[in-house]
């Protein structure tokens, strides 16, 4: 299932449930399920904790150490589809939704993206 984060502040966040599932644990959320529910806030109070509790996670959880070329083109080299992807990297479009909101004082919601 795909995830659209919402807030007032910041334009719309896209995640697959499976990805945001874990950075809302971070955050602070429990879920009674193991599928993330479909419709969920984070409140202006919660936004506090919730930063705090990702940018933890994301300090416990390192970025992969990148190798880099001089400049050549190495046709061995993985591509980026196939890269791993961090939590740092994953959770930063939300973590700055929350950033924003916590400046304007917003809720941040989230429910199913519209099919297309």
């Amino acid at each position: 299932m795909l995830v659209l984060f919402h807030s007032k502040s910041a334009a719309e966040v896209l995640m697959f449930a499976r990805h945001a599932k874990p950075i809302l644990e971070a955050a602070g959320k429990t879920f009674d399920e193991l599928e993330l529910p479909e419709r969920g806030v984070i409140t202006r109070a919660q936004l506090d904790a919730a930063i705090a509790g990702i940018e933890s996670a994301i300090a416990a959880s390192p970025e992969p150490k990148k190798e880099h070329d001089a400049g050549g083109h190495d046709d061995a080299a993985e591509h980026p589809i196939e890269q791993f992807v961090s939590l740092g990297r994953r959770a930063w479009p939300l973590l700055a939704m929350l950033r924003l909101a916590r400046e304007k004082g917003e809720d941040v919601t989230w429910e199913p993206a519209p099919q297309w």
